[in-house]
């Protein structure tokens, strides 16, 4: 299936932007009466026919669409400290998009290493592993946000945090509810302060672990994202 992102789609006959018109027609090799699908990351998967294969404003005519196209039975919303090697945070964003999330939140803690990101660089990896997971629903992705505004935001559902500190701790997977909506919390390499701990706790949080072993800020995100996922299986 080949797959084209167009957000902004809403009529039977649409324009290709000039990135997707070179990658349909140049690259892909496809042609008039050839057969695409599109998304507009809000649930619709659209059949549409190739008819006008221009390389920088391929024309399409949409043929049948199809909403809530593989749905998620949950809500899933990662805040994570983006790391200070961006390749990793791209790869955590690139995994979860492809097993299932609905919502990244970059996380500006006291600990963090990377205090900028690419707000458009992030969304193009996002866009690209939504296409190449074949989904119609396009994560959210928030700015970069602060720790202390996160956590105090209104958010109806399960609200955690993992952390490595000692203590008294319940595996995500016992608290993970089917068809339920959850916020995780997930630190920078050198993990929540022990004062960011508390705050979270006296917001809401409970403390979660993901296992035995001390895993990287990006790794943790992924396995949070994969519990949830097979907890809805």
């Amino acid at each position: 299936m080949n797959l084209f992102y167009t957000p902004d789609i809403q009529d039977q006959y649409y324009q290709l932007d000039e990135v997707e018109s070179k990658h349909c027609v140049r690259v892909l090799r496809l042609n008039v009466d050839d057969i695409i699908h599109l998304i507009d990351g809000k649930g619709s998967l659209f059949k549409a026919k190739i008819i006008d294969a221009h390389p920088k404003r391929c024309t399409i005519e949409c043929i049948e669409t199809q909403t809530e196209f593989g749905k998620l039975d949950y809500d899933l919303h990662i805040a994570l400290a983006p790391t200070k090697n961006i390749d990793r945070t791209e790869w955590f964003l690139e995994k979860c998009t492809e097993i299932g999330i609905s919502e990244f939140t970059p996380l500006l803690c006291k600990h963090s290493e990377r205090k900028i990101i690419k707000h458009d660089r992030l969304f193009k990896v996002i866009t690209s592993a939504v296409k190449q997971s074949l989904k119609a629903y396009h994560p959210i992705l928030n700015e970069l946000t602060k720790f202390s505004d996160l956590i105090k935001s209104d958010f109806n559902g399960d609200k955690f945090i993992a952390h490595c500190y000692d203590g008294e701790k319940t595996h995500l997977k016992k608290l993970c509810k089917p068809n339920s909506k959850c916020l995780i919390l997930i630190g920078p390499e050198g993990d929540f302060s022990p004062e960011e701990v508390e705050l979270a706790k006296e917001n809401g949080f409970k403390e979660i672990t993901l296992g035995n072993s001390r895993l990287r800020t990006e790794t943790a995100g992924v396995v949070a994202c994969n519990i949830v996922s097979l907890s809805n299986y």
